[in-house]
């Protein structure tokens, strides 16, 4: 039996270009993924931006500190690229003026959450623009997981496990950990490192029902071996790859790879659900 080729997620910075840029999104739609990653911050006005840490650096050797600013004082600022060219710089942004990107796509976004100020507005946020069925969380371990289901059990959320876990239990122990530890928050899948994931936590996340997605594979050996295991997700900066195995193994097989997915876990259907 051949097994669903699993959903593309495109890391933040996707193909080279910025972290957490409009650049980087575009880029990841206009390749067809199936999913979009951007990371969550919030301002010390309550603006939901795109950015991995708090801290950021300036174009002008000195550096700042998100939460404690206002949105109309960071969107001002010329700020370090992480992942762009030698010296560029970009401005911070909103995950508002993302919206109308979103709608019209109709592709899904993982929204990484860096902060425990980030849940509630961004359930507020959610729920006003009508998106329960095209964002799903993650950046949540299990104590973050536990905050968003009490804000919001009507949002979808994967718990993302900590590699130290495998390093420091057996692994089918640490399977069920994870395990137990995902279905006591709701959440409808793992997120993790992928250099901890073996055949063995696949079985057991079957046996409960969940998901196990994967990151940061750049690497197309490592892209066969996982698609192969038969992971649901797999996120990268080399998108473009992914696209490029899953086409030649649907030429391979001689038809379209028909991707079942459980309903209410992915929200709207992707491309890769109809191809």
């Amino acid at each position: 039996m051949i097994k669903p080729f699993p959903l593309i997620t495109a890391h933040t910075g996707c193909m080279g270009t910025p972290d957490n840029t409009l650049l980087s999104i575009e880029t990841g739609l206009n390749l067809g993924v199936d999913i979009i990653e951007e990371d969550i911050r919030i301002t010390s006005d309550g603006v939901l931006v795109l950015s991995h840490d708090d801290n950021v650096h300036l174009a002008d050797g000195t550096e700042c500190w998100i939460s404690q600013m206002n949105y109309a004082e960071l969107s001002k600022l010329d700020i370090k690229a992480h992942n762009g060219a030698p010296g560029e710089t970009i401005r911070i942004l909103s995950l508002e003026s993302v919206l109308p990107i979103l709608q019209a796509c109709g592709k899904i976004m993982n929204l990484d959450l860096k902060s425990d100020a980030c849940i509630e507005p961004i359930s507020n946020w959610i729920e006003k623009n009508r998106l329960l069925e095209q964002v799903i969380l993650s950046g949540c371990e299990t104590e973050r997981a536990k905050i968003v289901q009490h804000v919001n059990p009507r949002i979808r959320k994967l718990l993302n496990v900590d590699p130290a876990l495998f390093l420091t239990k057996n692994y089918e122990e640490a399977a069920k950990i994870c395990c137990e530890d995902a279905k006591s928050t709701a959440c409808f899948g793992i997120n993790l490192n992928y250099r901890v994931v073996q055949a063995e936590l696949l079985h057991i996340t079957a046996s409960n029902n969940l998901d196990v997605c994967i990151w940061t594979v750049n690497e197309e050996a490592q892209m066969k071996h996982f698609i192969e295991m038969g992971v649901r997700s797999i996120t990268s900066r080399n998108a473009a790859a992914l696209l490029k195995l899953k086409q030649e193994l649907m030429r391979q097989n001689g038809a379209d790879d028909q991707l079942v997915i459980p309903r209410g876990r992915y929200g709207k259907v992707t491309d890769a659900e109809q191809a």
